[in-house]
């Protein structure tokens, strides 16, 4: 049966959706018109605001609207006075607005009590939630005026940001704070991102564990998520080459030096080709760790998919319902999308991945997937 072909919205004004799409209203959610609008609306109100799509949105499309795109700060109001970590949240806010230095919020702090230390830890230097979620929260309310606010926040507490986010848990739960405080914003979640990863905050292998969370299940099929995906596939890409491209280029200057070189007994030559030497074994180390880093990446996300994709299966044969629910047709789509992109980078891992993830055990619907990428590189 031929697909139903949707009307084209860019050359029909948004208060013509009574006519072409009311029936996407009664649809699932998760089918691609409802979805497809929605997605619609949400990139319109980024080249403009959100009243502005209310007002020319017909009523009865209100449910496909775009969230307010408000910052949701826990402690703001009275109701939060109960809440661990009010008290500290408070004075964390004078003290921003008093330009208190990194030292000074390390301080204020140190005081929140951690709800993963044991007892007999008297060093304190397990994980510790709440005292991330009390920090980040903060100045991410402060700083909700505009993107550069938050980037200045970003950039003034660097290193307060850096040492909550030292270990894998604390990069996940900083990436977990922000979304508390702007799921209703995806373009501010997307530039956090971009921004924590370029200061290294937070890296491209937390990004991809956070994105597949339970806390982001609710949002995983829509647009924002796998343009954060993939713009952070495409940054640890861009890493790896920039190494290598200096690796090249260190490589070349030492061919040079030899050509160059006569014949006769020359020790600065040498000298110099022995520091050039030691840059390039340098760099060839940087190149390997980055190219682990690489290779982890793909391995979560791949992990990841088959994951959710095989509790999803198990779930329908145990329920005895369909297996091509509206999700799994967007999962396992956005999983050919991952192969395809970025075909010439995980080729590289192609034995790794067959070996560590897409095995003969995998349930045939994913298997299939890496086994048509495959047969696309033969």
């Amino acid at each position: 049966m031929a697909k139903e072909a949707l009307p084209d919205l860019s050359t029909s004004p948004i208060t013509s959706l009574n006519s072409h799409w009311s029936d996407c209203l009664t649809q699932d959610p998760e089918s691609p018109k409802p979805k497809f609008v929605r997605e619609v609306l949400e990139k319109c109100m980024r080249l403009s605001y959100h009243q502005r799509i209310l007002d020319i949105v017909p009523p009865t499309f209100s449910t496909l609207c775009p969230a307010n795109p408000t910052c949701i700060y826990k402690y703001g109001d009275e109701s939060s006075n109960s809440l661990p970590g009010h008290s500290v949240a408070l004075c964390l806010a004078v003290a921003f607005k008093s330009k208190a230095t990194n030292d000074e919020i390390f301080s204020i702090l140190k005081d929140v009590p951690n709800p993963n230390q044991d007892d007999d830890d008297d060093e304190g230097f397990s994980f510790n939630p709440l005292k991330i979620e009390v920090f980040v929260q903060t100045p991410l309310h402060l700083a909700a005026k505009s993107f550069s606010h938050s980037f200045s926040a970003l950039a003034k507490f660097h290193e307060v940001f850096k040492t909550l986010a030292e270990s894998d848990e604390g990069k996940l739960h900083v990436l977990r704070v922000m979304f508390e405080v702007w799921r209703n914003h995806p373009q501010m979640i997307a530039v956090l991102v971009d921004k924590m990863i370029r200061t290294q905050i937070v890296d491209c292998a937390a990004v991809a564990n956070w994105i597949f969370s339970s806390e982001l299940s609710r949002d995983f099929t829509r647009l924002f998520v796998w343009e954060i995906l993939h713009s952070t596939i495409r940054k640890m890409s861009k890493h790896v080459l920039k190494i290598q491209k200096e690796l090249e280029e260190a490589k070349e200057k030492l061919a040079r030096q030899h050509k160059r070189r006569s014949d006769d007994d020359d020790r600065s030559s040498d000298r110099k080709d022995g520091a050039l030497e030691e840059q390039i074994e340098r760099l060839q180390e940087k190149v390997e760790s980055a190219q682990s880093e690489q290779k982890n990446l793909f391995l979560v996300i791949f992990q990841r998919f088959i994951m959710i994709l095989t509790e999803h299966l198990v779930r329908c044969e145990t329920d005895g319902t369909s297996v091509l629910t509206p999700w799994y047709k967007n999962c396992i789509e956005r999983l050919q999308q991952i192969f395809l992109q970025h075909h010439q980078i995980i080729q590289q891992y192609m034995v790794t991945l067959e070996n560590l993830l897409f095995t003969a055990e995998l349930d045939p619907h994913i298997l299939a997937m890496f086994q048509q990428f495959c047969a696309l590189q033969a």
